[in-house]
């Protein structure tokens, strides 16, 4: 991979499947599309062990491989190209600018010289990618090029992990424009399909909350905490004296003790709640022109709590709701219509990767 398809999905292919590795599970989903409606053809979730993935770093790739060829049988897919994705918190991004006369292959070459002025590593040791973003505002003989950088070895843990598992990384993405890219099969959930409006995706994992606001269906903020549903599985064990094994099959199973709603739950959704609301006030601080937040889009494996959309909206007050991204999309039998219903808020990230397949096409 050269630097201009180690990052942001340039160099897709059809025939690509979306990755998502996880610090608790291993999600992959195939999309094909014919005319103008997409389908899911194949998707699965295989739970990853304890500490294979820690903080969205892979601690142990022969594991993860493992999950991930589980995951591709259970599918029943034979695609080999994947799209996966490295972290928010693990890339650096940055807008710069540069001559409109430029061709992509002398400003990969630009950039590799003056790499030193936007990024605080030596280039030897990170990926890099670019994307012209168009005739930049402050120079109108210049355009406004976004820049990625990533430690390489955050995207060598991903591909190793695939490679491992005998599949093809064709894509190394970042999440947060996986997210992205897979909101537009949401406007349908948003007022008024989102014009207009402005919009929070809530994408809370096992250990990061990520949050996408969209204002008129174009993001104007992005925001990733250390905060997600592993601090429920710690309050379990804690509080019911198991082990975290065990306290994560029950939370999974829903097979807890009385009491377990008002003892722990409601704990846990007053916290969330919390860092939401606070991720909230970051924006708006950052924000001269927004101060509402008209609807909260509730994603990731928190979502799946039952009840949690009920419990935000009416801690925060504002109108919430569950991710339903193939709600207008064709589900084929091989994907098992039934089971993707139960994880499709999940599978956001997974989505966004997916899309990439058609992303040159459009």
């Amino acid at each position: 991979m050269s630097i201009l398809d180690k990052l942001m999905g340039k160099g897709a292919s059809r025939g690509l499947v979306g990755l998502d590795i996880s610090s608790s599970a291993v999600k992959l989903l195939e999309l094909a599309r014919r005319g103008d409606r997409y389908v899911v053809e194949s998707y699965a979730v295989e739970p990853l062990p304890v500490d294979a993935v820690t903080d969205k770093q892979i601690n142990q790739p022969e594991l993860v491989a493992e999950a991930v060829k589980k995951a591709f049988q259970r599918a029943g897919t034979g695609t080999k190209n994947v799209a996966v994705a490295v972290a928010g918190s693990s890339v650096i991004t940055k807008i710069v600018q540069m001559s409109s006369s430029l061709s992509e292959v002398d400003m990969e070459e630009q950039i590799k010289v003056e790499a030193d002025q936007y990024i605080p590593y030596p280039i030897e040791e990170v990926n890099m990618d670019f994307q012209v973003l168009g005739v930049s505002d402050k120079d109108a003989g210049a355009v406004d090029v976004l820049l990625a950088a990533c430690r390489r070895e955050q995207v060598d843990q991903r591909v190793a992990a695939a490679e491992l598992a005998g599949l093809k990384p064709v894509v190394v993405d970042i999440e947060a424009y996986a997210l992205e890219c897979a909101c537009q099969f949401l406007s349908h959930q948003m007022p008024n399909e989102g014009a207009g409006k402005t919009v929070a995706i809530v994408d809370m994992g096992a250990s990061t909350t990520s949050v996408l606001v969209l204002h008129d269906n174009k993001t104007v903020y992005t925001r990733e905490q250390a905060f997600g549903g592993k601090q429920l599985t710690e309050d379990i064990m804690r509080h019911y004296g198991m082990s975290y094994e065990d306290a994560g099959k029950a939370k999974r199973n829903g097979d807890l003790p009385e009491g377990y709603e008002s003892e722990v739950l409601a704990h846990f959704l007053s916290d969330m709640a919390q860092q939401i609301d606070r991720s909230f006030q970051f924006f708006f601080a950052a924000s001269a022109t927004h101060s509402v937040i008209d609807q909260i889009i509730l994603a990731g494996g928190c979502a799946h709590i039952p009840g949690v959309d009920q419990a935000i909206q009416d801690r925060l007050q504002i109108p919430t709701v569950l991710a339903r991204p193939f709600a207008r999309m064709s589900v084929s039998s091989r994907a098992r219509p039934a089971l993707l219903a139960k994880d499709e808020a999940a599978l956001l990230i997974a989505c966004g990767l997916a899309w990439r397949a058609f992303d040159e096409a459009d």
